[in-house]
């Protein structure tokens, strides 16, 4: 039985939360830890990304569908999977969400509640990573939600891990993750004069992937 709206937007806000704070707060600990070695940082904030990213999924999964994106919202919606009305309820949720996760993650760490991000993360190289990993991302979910629906928390999870080393932006791939990045002046953080730009090729991405699996796998056609 699926869950009324308000039980599912609260999934998308504690989901998206989550994952913030351990995007977030891992970064923190790690650039605490690693003595200088951005090598050694990046690969502790990937481990405990993908990590919480396939326990959030099989935890709120049953619940919302564990979006914790809006950009997989605006696909799912594009696809008939989700009304316009309730992605819109599941944006709003995320993107709070994820402002909810970055503050507690600052807390947490006994930093100042907001901080605005001075991390550059601009070029084309680095949009165009965005691009590339929304689209991957989109992509996976929907090949393996129409073939194999109970591998996608470890789909997920494994292609955001790989995604973090294979892009040039290390896959936020995520607006609303994109957002609250940018309140907080880490490790993980970004400028928010860089975020429109990452933003819009994240929902290009997913647009595009979206698009394509209508024409591989057409409506009607999952296995």
């Amino acid at each position: 039985m699926t869950a009324n709206l308000s039980k599912r937007a609260t999934a998308e806000f504690l989901g998206t939360g989550f994952l913030v704070a351990a995007v977030v707060g891992s970064g923190i600990m790690a650039e605490r830890l690693a003595g200088g070695n951005a090598a050694i940082a990046l690969l502790a904030n990937t481990i405990a990304t993908g990590a919480v990213l396939a326990a959030l999924i099989l935890t709120f999964g049953p619940i919302s569908g564990a979006h914790f994106n809006p950009a997989v919202s605006l696909a799912d919606a594009m696809e008939r999977g989700l009304q316009w009305s309730d992605g819109a309820a599941y944006i709003a949720s995320q993107v709070c969400g994820g402002i909810a996760g970055a503050i507690t993650a600052h807390t947490m760490f006994g930093l100042p509640t907001v901080s605005i991000s001075q991390h550059t993360r601009s070029g084309s190289a680095q949009v165009f990573s965005e691009f590339v990993a929304t689209f991957g991302l989109l992509c996976v979910i929907w090949g393996c939600s129409r073939a194999r629906s109970n591998a996608v928390p470890f789909a997920v999870a494994g292609y955001i891990t790989a995604a973090y080393w294979f892009t040039a932006s290390t896959s936020f791939a995520n607006p609303a993750v994109t957002m609250a990045r940018s309140l907080s002046d880490t490790f993980a953080g970004i400028r928010p004069v860089d975020a429109p730009w990452f933003v819009a090729a994240q929902l290009a991405g997913a647009i595009t992937a979206t698009v394509l699996f209508r024409w591989l796998v057409p409506r009607g056609q999952e296995s």
